[in-house]
């Protein structure tokens, strides 16, 4: 029977952190509003329209949000081209892996399109998975459970067949309110179904493990 691995991208598949405060702290900083480190890490991960607006304060027009959010994205594009990515100790090893046994593999991120399809190709991964779910396609950020769920329906495979790997516990929570199992990259503190420090912790038959659990 079919089955799945749904990875999020930033900071699971590659830790884009430092690309991205230096994309939105010069974006802020050209709006006149400059941010901190603390300000920017409590809403790593999230949707753009779900921050922005409490950065900008009074001054958050719809349309300033929009252009603001278009803005960081594009400065951020223009980093990872200038410098490359580096995936996360074990992330290559275990994409293509999995795709030599015939997993299905997604996307499933909050980030827009547009920045997924640029960071797959910096990692040369843009060939193992048979779907992106991106930004433009869920009206609801993690922890709903719309950007799996719809991942899932692409790629043709139940909820019940899929496996979750994240580096958030809003991804971890949205993973479980889709039915599905989960492994957490960032260590323990979250009701993953399994929690490593890092993908290189994993055992050799840990995807398998989990759907047989």
């Amino acid at each position: 029977m079919l089955a799945a691995v749904l990875w999020d991208l930033d900071g699971t598949l590659v830790d884009s952190e430092q690309l991205h405060w230096e994309a939105w702290r010069e974006t802020m900083a050209a709006e006149g509003v400059p941010i901190t480190w603390e300000q920017f890490k409590a809403t790593f991960g999230q949707r753009n329209d779900s921050f922005v607006p409490l950065w900008l304060g009074a001054g958050a027009t719809p349309e300033r949000v929009a252009r603001v959010g278009d803005a960081k994205e594009a400065c951020y594009r223009r980093l990872v081209r200038e410098r490359g990515l580096t995936p996360a100790p074990g992330a290559r090893e275990w994409v293509r892996k999995l795709q030599s046994k015939g997993w299905r593999q997604a996307i499933a991120s909050s980030a827009p399109r547009e920045n997924v399809i640029v960071m797959l190709e910096a990692l040369g991964l843009s060939d193992a998975f048979q779907t992106i779910v991106a930004a433009e396609d869920v009206t609801e950020g993690k922890p709903n459970p719309q950007v799996f769920l719809l991942a899932a329906e692409r790629l043709g495979v139940p909820p019940h067949r899929c496996i979750v790997v994240e580096d958030a516990p809003a991804g971890i929570e949205a993973a479980r309110r889709a039915g599905m199992r989960s492994i957490f990259v960032r260590g323990a503190g979250t009701p993953a179904d399994l929690a490593v420090n890092s993908l290189t912790e994993l055992s050799e038959d840990a995807f398998d493990r989990l759907l047989r659990a």
